[in-house]
């Protein structure tokens, strides 16, 4: 334990004048009564209060101390240890194409799959995890991090407006989205290194084909799981008209065949999600991989210590209260 203001420990000297003053005032304020033989009195029984009669000084000496030691603020001290936990790499990739904004999983594709996920997240909290973003372009949202908090504020701010505002180009690079998790991936020392790849399309954008990135995540030692989101036939689709937001139904299109070879080239399972109950089956089978022992380093910050002189100091007042006003009660 330490203290943060050490300094006011000195103030623990001025008890040594309070105390001097006690036994001088005590010598002079003590009554007195003149006798001529004081032998009558050496066999006289002595009342208990006799004994405590110093008892409230003692009490007021050892408030005054505690709180002292209060205004000094003790504290443990910072720790930094090493432990050993479970846990694996995880990079999460999303599609964040407008595709992603139809309504046949609720309230929307995207939604369900930021629920779903944080939920994923949340159960995991000694994994490594990040995040990658994709529509017709792919870029790094979070990077791999312990800090889910972080992860999860992020997370739950992605949506498919860049891609219908023009800030990144609408579409499908699933290969580009591989890749982009692979380079965030390569360099982990965990044995057990993930990517979990959720799209509801085919690849149409991209410099890297899905399966060229599929060859680059297994050269990494990298697993993909793929999961193709949305229901079979048709899906309500939100198309912006003169007269406000209308649904039409699409063909729901997603290339299951290349989802399912990406798996396999690196080792992953392909997923089918057609509703949330789905989605969250498939979040829980890949809950269920390996674990790997991580050597982590933990920082415990200082915490503060008061209270327990702060109870003391209160007790002390408190019985010093009680004890001058009932059996040490002076009559003037």
């Amino acid at each position: 334990m330490i203290f943060k203001n050490v300094e006011c420990l000195f103030l623990l000297l001025l008890l040594i004048p309070y105390i001097i003053w006690y036994v001088m005032r005590r010598k002079k304020s003590e009554p007195t009564l003149q006798v001529s033989d004081t032998h009558a009195y050496l066999k006289a029984p002595k009342s208990y209060k006799v004994y405590l009669v110093h008892v409230p000084f003692v009490l007021r000496l050892v408030a005054l101390a505690m709180i002292i030691f209060v205004i000094a603020r003790p504290q443990t001290t910072d720790n930094w240890q090493n432990t050993e936990i479970e846990g694996i790499d995880i990079m999460m990739v999303v599609d964040v194409s407008t595709s992603m904004l139809a309504q046949d999983l609720k309230p929307d594709r995207i939604e369900a799959a930021k629920e779903v996920a944080a939920e994923f997240i949340n159960g995991r909290p000694n994994d490594n995890i990040g995040l990658t973003i994709f529509a017709g372009e792919s870029f790094t949202q979070c990077p791999l991090t312990s800090d889910h908090a972080v992860l999860l504020n992020l997370f739950r701010d992605i949506d498919c407006s860049i891609a219908q505002r023009g800030m990144i180009e609408d579409g499908t690079a699933i290969g580009m989205g591989i890749a982009n998790a692979v380079s965030r991936l390569k360099d982990s020392q965990a044995k057990s290194k993930v990517v979990i790849l959720l799209t509801d399309g085919s690849n149409n954008r991209g410099d890297i084909s899905p399966l060229t990135a599929a060859e680059i995540a297994k050269n990494f030692g990298v697993r993909v799981y793929t999961i193709g989101v949305g229901t079979n036939g048709t899906a309500p689709y939100p198309v912006h008209t003169s007269m406000g937001v209308q649904y039409i139904r699409q063909p729901v299109e997603i290339d299951e065949a290349t989802l399912t070879q990406i798996a396999a080239t690196s080792g992953g399972n392909y997923f089918r999600a057609t509703n949330n109950d789905k989605l969250r089956q498939v979040y829980a089978e890949i809950d269920k991989l390996e674990k790997t022992k991580l050597n982590v380093k933990e920082f415990s910050k200082r915490e503060e210590e008061y209270q327990l002189f702060a109870w003391i100091a209160l007790a002390c007042i408190l019985l010093e209260v009680l004890l001058r006003n009932s059996i040490l009660k002076r009559i003037p």
